[in-house]
């Protein structure tokens, strides 16, 4: 960044021109019109208890946008992310149920497992230089084999369950897996996860320099560097942080099922990334939102769930995923452009 330009996050510009150059503009507007949608396809779709249907998936779906989303931002993606939730799970329930750890030992455990494939996805980048698709597409291949081999020797099936018998599940499942009443509806606690991670993110990225690293090895790393950011620790600490993102939401859904299949969150990367993409952020890095992220979940949440309470095929759901991504990428593209026109 040269001393004659600003970044449009701090650059003077009216009310109007600063909500036009938010990243999650258009997936606020794409959220009012896929909620308007299917509220008048159906009245079970904007009950109280429709509500809970569909932020209930999107919850799970959001925790990963959101880290993601700043993975992205920092100019990375990570392909194993999806696998590695399954993985949590798989080390969560087999250290319980297998050799009687209580459950809160094992969520320890298997915490320090995705920590440790975060940090050396994250070196592999650095230090190598490879492409982050490539070195975590391989991560995701190794971990997928992983969780299938293992799984198949020590129970000889390829599921592992039992969960519910093990010491502490119940009070982990209550803070993680649990409920709440509103209004005589209840919601999953896992909303509570996802809007506490996004505020968190959100914080980071606006009013910390933490966060103004992200922007900066995202937007130019070379740049970065010679500016003095710590751009290689900036980035392994980004797939640091997806991997407790995926270490979270694999125990939520341990929690709640109980037992888990070894080809658990196989696919689901790519529509975290798609999720953060619909949120706003740009595949090239250096642009983007915790908060449009969380929206893109939201309306991933609300299309799924809402499909079927229109009484839909519920095979549609892949056409509107397509059709948002493309939607979603062409709305960015114009939206960063007129960012920067502001800003010059």
């Amino acid at each position: 960044m040269t001393a004659g330009t600003l970044d449009e996050r701090v650059a003077a510009a009216g009310a109007p021109r600063r909500l036009l150059i938010r990243p999650e503009l258009g997936a606020v507007a794409g959220a009012v019109a896929v909620f308007a949608f299917f509220a008048s396809q159906s009245a079970t779709f904007r009950s109280a208890a429709g509500m809970a249907n569909w932020l209930d998936p999107a919850a799970t779906l959001g925790i990963m946008a959101v880290a993601i989303a700043l993975l992205m931002i920092g100019g990375e993606f990570d392909l194993s992310a999806g696998v590695l939730t399954g993985t949590v799970g798989l080390v969560l329930v087999t250290l319980a149920t297998r050799y009687g750890w209580s459950v809160w030992a094992a969520m320890l455990a298997a915490l320090a497992l995705a920590l440790l494939v975060g940090f050396l996805n994250g070196l592999a980048v650095v230090r190598t230089r490879l492409p982050s698709f490539i070195v975590t597409l391989g991560t995701l291949l190794m971990l997928q084999g992983l969780n299938l081999g293992v799984t198949k020797a020590l129970t000889g099936t390829v599921q592992v369950g039992g969960l519910r018998g093990a010491e502490g599940f119940e009070a982990a499942r209550s803070a993680l897996a649990g409920t709440f009443t509103v209004g005589g509806t209840e919601f999953r606690v896992a909303i509570l996860w996802w809007i506490g991670v996004t505020a968190l993110a959100t914080w980071v990225l606006m009013r910390t320099r933490a966060g103004n690293w992200i922007f900066a090895v995202g937007g130019d790393a070379q740049a970065a560097r010679a500016a003095g950011v710590p751009a290689d620790r900036t980035k392994i600490a980004l797939f640091m942080t997806t991997a407790v993102a995926a270490w979270l939401v694999g125990s939520i859904l341990a929690l709640r099922l109980t037992s888990v299949q070894a080809n658990a969150g196989i696919g689901q990367e790519f529509v975290y990334i798609v999720a953060a993409v619909i949120g706003g952020c740009l595949l090239t890095g250096g642009y983007g939102s915790a908060v449009g992220a969380a929206i893109g979940a939201l309306i991933f949440g609300m299309v799924d769930k809402g499909i079927v309470f229109a009484g839909w095929d519920a095979d549609w759901f892949t056409f509107f995923l397509g059709g948002m991504l493309l939607l979603a990428t062409l709305a960015n593209r114009l939206v960063r452009r007129y960012a920067e026109e502001v800003r010059r």
